[in-house]
């Protein structure tokens, strides 16, 4: 078997049924075998737009999403990608070739030629592993999908040197990663919870991306202990915003901080509590902090734990729910929901003014679609100003943000991930005029595979939130304005279609459209500055 087949044949055995990626001289062999072995295939017009493309596959359908480069460019080109599923602990697994076995890591004049591809993508990823005989492939995609069942999950790259891939060798045995486990916390750890949030007289529950597969687990714990809940961007939707107790994406409020500041009991599941929610350095709690988390290094990451429950989320908080149960301790009685009305209210004081030329479209936008629709968004203020704090999302859908790394781009190629892995799910893109340009070609992938994509654009004329961070420097804003494109006739250009919406009630019309019309629908949103 050569190593290009037992790549493909160790994927399929892992349950993989589809790759994003785009094809070269020096992958050919890996391609050759992905239908003969069940895996189907979408070519981006750019490997960041695969990247973004298998990380949105991996993070709606809880399964891993895989990526295929050639060498060299193509793959350094995958790893902003790369690097913004390591920031969101998603199970992302790179494919590529690599310089032949006995390359000796200088310039010898090969095609793409690197001195290491993998120490080029142990910066970005948990780990690189170039295999050295055929054999070695299924341990090392076994090697991968087993990170992704038990520990945190993180990109993995696997890099096959030229030779193998072409050269046929015993190929041993299918070797499969065991099922689905993780470390549970032990008991003395629980009953200690337990006990402080059964005591607790204002407790709070922070929910993060690592709580995704605890949503119900996560619900009925803060109903237990009437205890509001916040969430980070990649928490968002965990606890349906709308429940009285849902304080949605609100980490980077100063009222919200100060109220967590003065609770004596949070619950935090899954989150890093890193700056790219809090917008600042982590604030002081003068409470009790109970962390839950897969990875024991984030015990003592940021807000150090005053208790830690190291283990997976939803095993986890079905243990502490039993040990609530059994706790001794009464806070009387406490009103959480009171709570979370007046901090929403606060919260919304504080950005009324920046937000305004956001929310009505946003509203316009979510009253035309399914509760089970899915978002996905881009570093833009529109996203992480507007739909991130004001655009409700329940269990049922999802909101994919590019949190932490921060790239830009995001949206688009993340929208045809999430339509490809559900094709009667409503998906919408939602993006800057800025960011969506980093990845605009993948309209015409979108126009290919005739996916239903509403592309909504909010149009300030360049990179907004630069030109607003030069502002308020007192720097003369350099560099972000950027000449008006007319999207939506580069849309058409693409195989797609193109609208403009100057009111919400147009938006709505327009995505009520987009959303039955095969191919993507670019509709520019141009944005009105606040007085």
């Amino acid at each position: 078997m050569t190593g290009g087949e037992a790549v493909v044949r160790a994927l399929a055995a892992h349950g993989v049924t589809r790759a994003f990626g785009i094809p070269g001289t020096h992958n050919l062999e890996i391609y050759r075998h992905l239908a003969p072995y069940g895996i189907a295939h979408v070519t981006p017009r750019h490997e960041q737009g695969a990247g973004y493309a298998a990380d949105a596959y991996a993070r709606v359908t809880e399964r891993p999403g895989v990526a295929i480069t050639t060498t060299g460019p193509a793959l350094l080109n995958i790893t902003a990608a790369v690097g913004q599923a390591y920031s969101d602990s998603v199970p992302l697994l790179v494919v590529s070739p690599g310089m032949p076995l006995r390359h000796p890591r200088q310039p010898t004049g090969l095609l793409h030629e690197m001195r290491s591809q993998t120490e080029a993508l142990h910066a970005v990823a948990a780990f690189s592993h170039r295999v050295s005989t055929v054999e070695e492939i299924g341990s090392a995609v076994a090697r991968a999908f087993t990170l992704f069942r038990t520990r945190r999950p993180r990109p993995v790259h696997i890099e096959v040197p030229l030779d193998l891939l072409e050269t046929a060798q015993p190929a041993g045995p299918v070797r499969l990663a065991p099922p689905p486990s993780a470390p549970g916390p032990a008991g003395p750890s629980l009953r200690d919870a337990a006990r402080v949030l059964r005591s607790a007289r204002r407790p709070a529950v922070v929910l993060g991306g690592g709580a995704r597969s605890a949503s119900a687990g996560c619900q009925a714990l803060a109903e237990a202990l009437a205890a509001p809940v916040v969430t980070t961007a990649n928490g968002k939707g965990i606890v349906d915003e709308t429940h009285p107790l849902s304080l949605g994406v609100s980490l980077h409020s100063p009222s919200v901080q100060k109220w967590l500041a003065d609770c004596d009991a949070v619950l935090a599941v899954g989150t890093e509590l890193a700056e790219s929610d809090l917008w600042s350095a982590p604030p002081p709690l003068g409470g009790t902090l109970i962390r839950v988390d897969i990875d024991p290094a984030q015990m003592y990451a940021g807000l150090p734990a005053d208790l830690a429950l190291v283990g997976a989320a939803r095993p986890t908080l079905e243990a502490l729910r039993e040990a609530l149960e059994e706790a001794t301790g009464d806070s009387g009685a406490r009103d959480g929901t009171a709570a979370v009305r007046a901090l929403r209210a606060a919260r919304d004081a504080e950005t009324a003014e920046r937000d305004a030329r956001w929310v009505p479209y946003l509203r316009a936008a979510r009253a035309v679609l399914d509760s089970d629709a899915i978002w996905t968004s881009d570093s833009a203020q529109c996203c992480y100003y507007g739909a991130l704090p004001h655009l409700p999302v329940g269990p049922r859908g999802r909101y994919l943000h590019p949190t932490g790394f921060g790239t830009l781009g995001y949206a688009l190629p993340a929208a045809i991930g999430a339509k490809t892995a559900y094709p009667h799910r409503q998906v919408v893109a939602l993006s800057g005029d800025g960011g969506l340009q980093f990845s605009v070609q993948e309209l015409a992938t979108a126009a290919q595979l005739r996916l239903p994509l509403p592309v909504v654009v909010f149009d300030n004329g360049g990179y907004g939130e630069i030109r607003d961070e030069m502002t308020a420097r007192g720097d003369t804003p350099t560099g972000v304005d950027l000449p008006s494109v007319d999207l939506p006739a580069l849309a058409r250009a693409y195989g797609g279609r193109g609208a403009r919406a100057d009111t919400p009630e147009a938006l709505a019309r327009a995505l009520s459209l987009a959303l039955t019309t095969p191919g993507p629908t670019v509709i520019t949103v141009t944005e009105e500055p606040p007085r």
